[in-house]
């Protein structure tokens, strides 16, 4: 074998072992990633668990032959070969301990991006690169940035030196008598070696990224298949997003029943409904919209979590009236204020909607609420995601409140902590003469999960307060937990310093979670809220407030977050025109067809509707479609054979949505 290998090409054999190293290198990171983030809960086939490691082999050598085609290109010229030039030498052990570097960094990435949202680092993490200093900061408070420097340069000079090792074994006075046919079958079969390391497979179509997507109830797998350098690459090749007439209009009498438009008209294409209410003379009720941040249904104590995380929370939904089938469209906070101020789901696949400067103007019922004083207090800055332009687009004459605007101290990346948010929130509010409008954005329940000093007697726990593990609850560690709990008890100081004001018996609280999280639901929750990622579209709805709502208790009809505007609307009273997708949920008249439309982003963009007992799912075009049932012991099982007229229904709609969502956003224009 050794023999064999002497007779190569100097050349060859300098490129071979870059791309072993590249390939074991990857094998070991693939290795790391499956025993980090691997679902306990949904165990994988060890068929489809083998086959994502044999294409993980694959996509690797794609990437190291990729990274290998400049030397092997370029590295034949005499005056920069890398073993017979010392210039040559000193360049490309220069590029190849620089690709490295970077691997790894990129690597880390991805590893920090699938912890966060479970999912592969895509082109849709390019929008932190627009807020750097928020980003940056995030990132060296909450990771050893120091420690991982040092660990990255002592391995790209460990690697430096094992290469001028391994190079040194490499005859460098060594010349091959070979004629020149066998030059040019040795250039020939290079070609094709790496021409066939390139396409991947035996098969009229090269491996493609998608080839990583073969399963489609384990989509961990798609992870740790991918090569998550080239399947960032991948994403980057976006289309822009638009709308198709056609699918519109052939949806629209369908559509428009299940709204209720009030004068239907296939050719304009009207979406709009007036309602309307009689003025009584009193005063309108007071409107505060609590969005909470990452605060998905499992974590609450209303889930049944017996590690008690939200007895704050817990009793403003059992006094007020609790939605326990409320989904948000999608996670991601940005996408979340989106769906909320335009009834619409955010279904931009690389970016938001919200920094899409074409789209980002909407009407919204929020201008409908006349003679309201209007208010946005979020404790960073609201410039993240363009969420200042997409609220000052819309929103008139509102008051912005972030960083800068208080007195309370920072003490982290995003900015005060809830606890002074909401104190701040209502200094501002009990001075309000009239009727006032309010969105309070948490953000503290994020890492590095920071507990002020200030924190208003707020006591943290540990392992030895309970004899339960976060980690069977849905909670990574305690920090998560307390954080967690930080919030909740935020939420509690801030309704008792309410109780005292004279605006708290006149308005209406409605607190809701910005979107869930997937894949550690816990053990308290049904199984197929993880295998089917309901988990990540199911937060928390409550609508509190004892001198306005009058019906209260435990509602499990299905909601949307497009309904919250519409039903805020209704109960206090306020006239308003709607020219989305949301309804008011206490409008019996829709009752008989309350689905949640869900999208889940990503390379195979993921459309979905639920009801409060299936899940319907298929691709945004409309292929590979599968219907489940919820809380059941097998949620992984397709049941559009066995139900095919409720699944014909619920693609109808699921497609219908869609398409009606994708026509508005273009066509939703406020009018002047």
């Amino acid at each position: 074998m050794i023999a064999t290998l002497r007779k190569l090409p100097r050349l060859h054999l300098y490129v071979g072992q870059f791309i072993l190293s590249l390939l074991l290198l990857q094998g070991l990171l693939r290795v790391v990633f499956f025993f980090k983030f691997n679902p306990t809960n949904n165990p994988i086939p060890l068929g489809d668990l083998s086959w994502a490691f044999y294409l993980g082999l694959k996509y690797d050598l794609q990437f190291a032959l990729i990274l290998s085609l400049p030397i092997f290109l370029l590295g034949w010229i005499s005056y920069i070969h890398p073993i017979c030039s010392t210039a040559g030498r000193r360049l490309w052990s220069s590029y190849i301990v620089f690709m490295l570097l970077c691997l790894l960094l990129f690597h880390a990435a991805n590893f920090g991006y699938y912890a966060y949202l479970e999912q592969n680092i895509d082109a849709t993490a390019l929008r932190f690169l627009e807020t750097p200093l928020i980003s940056a900061t995030m990132v060296w408070q909450t990771y050893p940035v120091i420690w991982a420097m040092l660990i990255f340069s002592a391995i790209g000079w460990g690697y430096y030196r094992l290469m001028q090792t391994v190079n040194a074994r490499i005859d460098a006075s060594r010349t091959l008598n070979v004629k020149w046919k066998g030059k040019t079958g040795i250039v020939i079969v290079t070609f094709f070696v790496v021409l066939f390391g390139l396409f991947g497979k035996i098969s009229w179509y090269p491996l493609r990224w998608s080839d990583a997507f073969f399963s489609s109830t384990h989509t961990f797998t798609s992870y740790l298949a991918s090569n998550p350098v080239m399947y960032f690459y991948n994403t980057l090749k976006n289309s822009v997003e638009t709308y198709d007439l056609e699918a519109a209009k052939k949806y629209y009498p369908l559509m428009a029943e299940y709204l209720g438009v009030d004068y239907p008209d296939p050719e304009k294409l009207d979406y709009t409904r007036t309602v309307t209410f009689e003025d009584n003379g009193s005063q309108k009720p007071n409107i505060i919209i609590v969005i909470l941040e990452s605060f998905a249904s499992y974590k609450t104590g209303l889930s049944g979590n017996p590690l008690n995380p939200t007895p704050h929370f817990d009793q403003i939904a059992k006094d007020g009236a609790y939605f326990n089938n409320h989904f948000v469209p999608h996670t991601g906070t940005a996408r979340s204020v989106w769906a909320l101020i335009t009834g619409l789901p955010d279904i931009e696949k690389n970016r938001t909607s919200s920094r899409n400067p074409l789209i980002v103007k909407q009407h919204t019922i929020i201008n409908d609420l006349e003679g309201y004083d209007k208010s946005y207090f979020l404790g960073g800055s609201a410039s993240w995601a363009n969420i200042r332009g997409l609220l000052s687009s819309n929103i008139k004459d509102l008051a912005i409140y972030e960083e800068g605007s208080y007195e309370s101290e920072r003490i982290d990346v995003w900015g005060i902590s809830d606890l002074s948010l909401f104190r701040e929130a209502h200094a501002v509010l009990k001075e309000k003469q009239g009727p006032f409008f309010a969105i309070i954005q948490t953000s503290g329940n994020h890492r590095p999960y920071t507990i002020p000093e200030d924190n208003d007697g707020f006591i943290e726990i540990s392992e030895k307060d309970t004899e339960h593990k976060p980690s069977d609850y849905g909670f990574m560690h305690f920090e998560e937990l307390n954080s967690f709990r930080f919030m909740d008890h935020s939420i509690g100081r801030f309704m008792e310093m309410a109780r005292k004001e004279g605006y708290f018996d006149n308005t209406l609280f409605v607190f809701f979670g910005d979107h869930g999280i997937t894949n550690r639901t816990g053990k308290h929750t049904p199984q197929s809220e993880d295998i089917l990622q309901v988990s990540s579209h199911r937060v928390p709805l409550v609508f509190y407030g004892p001198g306005v709502l009058k019906q209260t208790g435990i509602i499990e009809k299905v909601a949307s977050e497009v309904d919250v505007l519409p039903t805020v609307a209704s109960l206090t009273r306020n006239s308003y025109t709607n020219t989305t997708l949301g309804r008011d949920l206490f409008d019996t008249t829709f009752d008989k067809m309350r689905y949640a439309y869900t999208i889940i982003h990503g390379s195979f963009r993921t459309i979905g509707l639920l009801t409060d007992q299936y899940f319907q799912q298929m691709r945004f075009d409309g292929s590979d479609a599968h219907l489940h049932q919820l809380g059941t012991d097998t949620p992984n099982k397709d049941l559009t054979e066995e139900k095919p007229e409720l699944n014909k229904t619920m693609m109808t709609y699921t497609s219908a949505i869609n398409a009606t969502t994708r026509y508005i956003r273009e066509n939703n224009q406020p009018k002047q």
